[in-house]
């Protein structure tokens, strides 16, 4: 069945995932056979989540979601480049998904490479450099900020990440100014698995 929520109803529904799964009252859903047959031809969620490629990170499982519920886009250190702009705008114009969370976690291990090369000026070999420097924009706004904590860099990079899609793709701007779209960073904390809100764009 397709249901096309709203920003906020979006919003909503992960949060009472999450909360879910922080309680230990996950209820598993859309895992069955039925689900998995029911989706064959066609796909409908209802949000876009862009997270961190940590293994502890498995979004459908966090916020106590199945199949078909969201799309799901992962980077180390959930670094944007173009495969993850034209993933996000597909989910965008032809999913129709009302939401993007932004996923970071706390002890990120991009964000603590990158804080160390910044702090000594050694850069990593090969493309592991290519995520280091995409993130250090966010590790210096930090220090700037005198936020030296890894953790404190996550929620800056979060946010600033936020703030990068909509100013990259004019798909995903426009979806937001004509309130269709709401972009939301979240913070993850891997010990009692909740995801922070730390910042929001558009309307919710």
């Amino acid at each position: 069945m397709t249901t096309y929520l709203t920003p906020a109803l979006a919003w909503r529904r992960l949060r009472e995932g999450n909360e879910r799964f922080v309680a230990g009252a996950s209820l598993h859903p859309n895992q069955d056979a039925s689900r998995r047959h029911s989706l064959v031809e066609d796909q409908h969620p209802f949000a876009v989540i862009f997270g961190c490629s940590d293994s502890r990170l498995a979004a459908e499982i966090i916020f106590d979601l199945g199949l078909g519920d969201v799309f799901v886009v992962r980077t180390a250190g959930q670094v944007i480049d173009d495969a993850v702009l034209g993933s996000l705008e597909y989910s965008i114009s032809q999913l129709h998904v009302p939401l993007i969370v932004i996923l970071g976690h706390d002890s990120c291990g991009a964000v603590t490479a990158t804080k160390g090369a910044v702090e000594t000026g050694d850069m990593p070999a090969g493309f592991i450099r290519s995520l280091v420097e995409r993130i250090t924009p966010s590790v210096l706004t930090a220090m700037r900020n005198e936020e030296t904590d890894v953790n404190d860099m996550v929620v800056e990079h979060v946010k600033q990440t936020a703030s990068r899609l909509a100013d990259s793709s004019r798909v995903i701007s426009d979806a937001i100014d004509d309130g269709r779209v709401a972009v939301v960073g979240l913070s993850y904390k891997l010990d009692e698995g909740r995801a922070d809100l730390v910042s929001g764009i558009g309307k919710l």
